[in-house]
């Protein structure tokens, strides 16, 4: 699976070790998914100031957050998340989306939950794949199937609290 990660700040290290992991979470949530069409993800790394500027243009909150996530379509209600069309040729693009992540935020969390800087990082990846796939928590039920899938991908990349 494509997984292409844009390290856009400079204010915490990115090992290799974290860009593997990143690149585990997502091709596990897929298989916990059952997704075996092999779609493309972004992730980028940002800092407080970038992602604070994408949560309030994208959901008029003004303040930082952990994770975004971008699906290249939203999917209604029990409905799958449909790939992308390249406009210009027709043809259709595996692309499931797009992961944007605070670095400085993951690691201030990471540091408040008492795991290391890994932990919070593939957990947030997996949240954010699972929003790219179409879960929500906006519900207590919802937000109880979400964090068990996600839960069971750290699991079985063996990532653990």
């Amino acid at each position: 699976m494509p997984v292409f990660v844009n390290n856009l700040q400079e204010k915490v290290p990115v090992t290799n070790k974290l860009l593997d992991a990143m690149e585990m979470v997502a091709a596990t949530s897929l298989k916990v998914e059952g997704r075996e069409d092999d779609p493309e993800v972004t992730i980028a790394f940002v800092d407080d100031a970038y992602i604070k500027e994408l949560n309030y243009k994208f959901r008029h909150k003004g303040d930082a957050t952990d994770v975004l996530s971008f699906p290249m379509e939203e999917a209604g209600e029990g409905e799958p998340v449909i790939n992308g069309e390249d406009e210009i040729n027709g043809e259709s693009e595996n692309i499931l989306g797009d992961i944007v992540i605070s670095m400085e935020m993951a690691q201030r969390q990471a540091e408040e939950y008492g795991h290391d800087l890994m932990r919070e990082m593939a957990f947030l990846a997996t949240h954010g794949m699972f929003h790219l796939l179409g879960y929500d928590h906006d519900n207590e039920d919802r937000r109880r199937i979400m964090r068990e899938r996600e839960e069971k991908v750290l699991s079985l990349v063996n990532i653990t609290r």
